[in-house]
């Protein structure tokens, strides 16, 4: 248990040196040192170490800013190491829907995520909804590279809400974009 705890220390450590402020790019890391470690991000969006839940929230968030999507998997990459992880669904979960306008008068949804990112949907960050075995829909939103967000159900009966019926669809514009979340007569 101490040597996954240390291992987890130690990614926490890597992270922590990403340079300068906002988002690292994970993008163009390509560490030589690679391996796994026992995290697993949740339907939920909870993100769990060993079996127990990470409650530090500023740990979540950090590790957030190093998640990549790669080909093979999801891992957690810092200059030095790049470790897999496991993910149940999407990693993230958006847990609220604003709208608004942008600079043109065109309307706006923006979204925020259990680890706080605000993503507006766009052409390059659509939202798109597949539709389950049991035909309930599962919502997303494109947050960065290639990462979503699940809708989670409170903020999608908000996107039903404020949706507007074209030829039988439910959708809403943001950015200019039209969105289909649905059939009409489903609603």
């Amino acid at each position: 248990m101490s040597g996954s705890r240390d291992k987890l220390d130690q990614v926490a450590a890597a992270a922590k040196q990403a340079p300068g402020r906002g988002l690292p790019p994970v993008h163009l890391w390509n560490p030589a040192h690679s391996g796994e470690i026992d995290i697993v991000i949740g339907k939920d969006g909870r993100w769990v170490h060993e079996g127990s839940v990470i409650q530090r929230e500023a740990l979540v968030r950090l590790f957030s800013t190093v998640l990549r999507r790669d080909p093979d998997g999801f891992w957690l990459v810092t200059p030095v190491e790049k470790m897999r992880i496991t993910v149940e669904d999407a990693p993230f979960v958006a847990v609220r829907v604003d709208r608004a306008t942008d600079a043109a008068g065109e309307p706006v949804l923006r979204f925020t995520t259990n680890v706080g990112d605000t993503v507006e949907a766009d052409a390059e960050n659509p939202i798109r909804v597949v539709v389950d075995d049991q035909g309930e829909p599962r919502p997303y939103v494109h947050v960065r590279r290639g990462l979503e967000a699940l809708i989670a159900r409170p903020v999608f009966y908000e996107l039903v809400e404020m949706a507007e019926e074209r030829d039988g669809t439910l959708g809403l514009p943001s950015h200019g974009v039209w969105f289909e979340i649905g059939d009409a007569e489903a609603a």
